[in-house]
């Protein structure tokens, strides 16, 4: 799965994708529903965002829960591996803000410390 022991690739070849911090950002928001996802500004696409939760699932970043029997529906929630990235993305959010212009501040609560 890894290209290498190195930790920046590891963590790339986890993370480094289009999708999986967006997704990430999004459950530290509250989203736990497929449709939750969908409805983000990004536009990511159900395939796409059923891939990126499988292999979050997988990595041990999500937990998969069912909320409904009938049909059965799950929500995603993050585990105490998937919520350790809320520092790197604050540090991501803090350099964004200063390095790219018209990036948007994300709201205090998000870039408080965990």
């Amino acid at each position: 799965m890894f290209r290498s022991n190195c930790p920046i690739a590891t963590t790339l070849d986890l993370i480094g994708d289009k999708w999986t911090l967006v997704i990430v950002r999004d459950m530290m928001s509250g989203k736990k529903k497929f449709s939750d996802f969908i409805e983000s500004p990004e536009g990511i696409t159900t395939n796409i965002l059923a891939a990126r939760l499988k292999n979050m699932v997988a990595h041990g970043l999500v937990e998969k829960r069912p909320y409904q029997e009938r049909p059965v529906r799950y929500e995603y929630v993050l585990t105490k591996k998937g919520r350790a990235l809320h520092p790197a993305m604050v540090e991501i959010c803090k350099w964004a803000n200063n390095q790219i212009k018209d990036t948007w501040v994300p709201p205090a609560w998000f870039m408080a410390s965990s």
